[in-house]
């Protein structure tokens, strides 16, 4: 994919999300929403390190945009 294309992409995508979920950023519960993968996976995958978290107090969130871009990103590898 063009540079042009997976920007485009990402965009959508975050837009897309942002209006669903009527958020800026994402927790947990959210992402096993988007997802479909359970309560412990979505936990695993927010402690890997490519995995782009932001950490408020104890809870880690996601911005819209960067989980976009982490999802649409690791579908081309």
């Amino acid at each position: 994919m063009d540079e042009l294309n997976i920007e485009s992409l990402i965009s959508a995508e975050a837009k897309r999300l942002s209006d669903k979920y009527n958020k800026d950023y994402l927790d947990c519960a959210d992402i096993v929403k988007i997802t479909g993968l359970g309560r412990d996976n979505v936990r695993d995958l927010m402690n890997r390190k490519d995995f782009p978290i932001m950490k408020v107090g104890k809870r880690k969130i996601v911005s819209v945009v960067a989980f976009a871009t982490w999802q649409i990103k690791s579908m081309e590898n």
